[in-house]
């Protein structure tokens, strides 16, 4: 068994994602900063027969991120799908002008720094397998910019970037890369963005392993 390892796991889409790989026989190792919430959602997938666990580490803290994934592929078995999806902080999306060279650290921890750990940590262990994926998901501010929302415009083109660096490289070995750029907010029920509907579009992006940069729904949706 082999594992997905989501960065940034919550009830939403963080959850939905767990369901959908964990019915293809992947364990889930759900990393985020809550201790509470990460180990009641690791129980309800327990429940429902999905090898799953909760890890705690913060991704604006690359040592502790890089730890999390290494106790969770010790735990579960090796990681061959990660996700980085975690959420942006409010306090990241503020208009240009007001956002200073200080305001850009927390952004570029985020959405930068802590992909890079993530990677280079499982990056062995999928070369090992001879196979595995990297998916990115980012809002919308990835691709277009916003003059309200600087801090995530800035990081997440930056994180876009790396993630292209990483499909052209890593493709010779195996190892698929892609990115799942999500307009606007998640939608419950929505036939495009909903966390179900999403996680089948990340499963099937895993699976057929085309392309870098995909659309959960149209930009100006």
């Amino acid at each position: 068994m082999t594992t997905i390892a989501i960065i940034g796991a919550g009830p939403g889409l963080g959850a939905a994602v767990a369901r959908r790989f964990g019915r293809e026989g992947h364990a889930v190792a759900l990393v985020a900063r809550n201790p509470e919430r990460t180990v009641a959602l690791a129980a309800d997938l327990t429940g429902e027969g999905i090898t799953a666990r909760g890890v705690v580490a913060d991704v604006r803290d690359p040592e502790a991120l890089a730890a999390a994934l290494a106790e969770a592929g010790e735990a579960l078995g090796p990681i061959e799908v990660l996700q980085y999806s975690p959420v942006p902080q409010p306090e990241f999306m503020r208009p240009v002008l007001d956002t200073t060279h200080a305001d850009l650290v927390g952004p570029v921890e985020f959405s930068v720094y802590g992909p890079v750990a993530a990677v280079q940590q499982v990056l062995p262990g999928m070369r090992e397998l001879g196979r595995g994926t990297i998916l990115l998901v980012n809002g919308g501010t990835a691709v277009v910019p916003h003059p309200d929302r600087a801090g995530t415009s800035i990081a997440f083109a930056a994180e876009s970037a790396y993630g292209h660096l990483l499909h052209d490289t890593l493709a010779a070995d195996g190892i698929h890369v892609a990115q799942l750029v999500i307009p606007g907010a998640i939608i419950p029920g929505h036939h495009r963005k909903a966390p179900a509907v999403l996680a089948d579009t990340l499963w099937q992006l895993h699976r057929d392993r085309h392309g870098y940069r995909h659309f959960a729904d149209d930009l100006d949706a």
